[in-house]
């Protein structure tokens, strides 16, 4: 099992960040990997067990569940359905914090995953940077933009 945490402080008031996030159906307007996101089944996107499916850059679908989410506790966790990337069995979990000095946000986001042979590192490296880092920088650009 690969687990890969990332976590990151954002000058916002942790409600303001929450309010972003929370919207299991908000990737496309903030996280640049992301060109198109739908709720099935027309679901809420705060309804645990929804399924998001969203398409990338390249053209790529997936297909996610929400397994939680808790606005007491500025969480949530989801999983994979489908994915052309060998992320198996793969379950992440966000959660936020208030930073207690200033109106900043301490952002946790976690997962944990197998990958075929040979192929952890790759895959380590592509859920760390290229998901978590570049969605830390997005939301940033995100709350200053708005």
């Amino acid at each position: 099992m690969i687990k890969v945490e990332r976590s990151t402080v954002i000058d916002a008031p942790v409600d303001r960040v929450w309010s972003v996030l929370r919207d299991f159906n908000g990737h496309e307007h903030w996280h640049p990997a992301v060109k198109e996101s739908r709720i099935e089944e027309r679901l809420p996107a705060d309804a645990v067990g929804a399924v998001r499916r969203f398409r990338l850059g390249d053209g790529s679908t997936l297909r996610e569940r929400l397994l939680t989410l808790s606005d007491a506790e500025k969480t949530y966790s989801y999983c994979l359905l489908d994915t052309p990337i060998p992320l198996l069995n793969y379950v992440a979990h966000v959660s936020l914090h208030r930073v207690t000095v200033g109106e900043r946000t301490f952002w946790r986001w976690t997962s944990e995953f197998d990958a075929p042979r040979g192929q952890e590192r790759k895959l380590r490296t592509l859920v760390g940077e290229e998901i978590y880092e570049r969605g830390f920088a997005a939301i940033r650009r995100h709350l200053a933009a708005s």
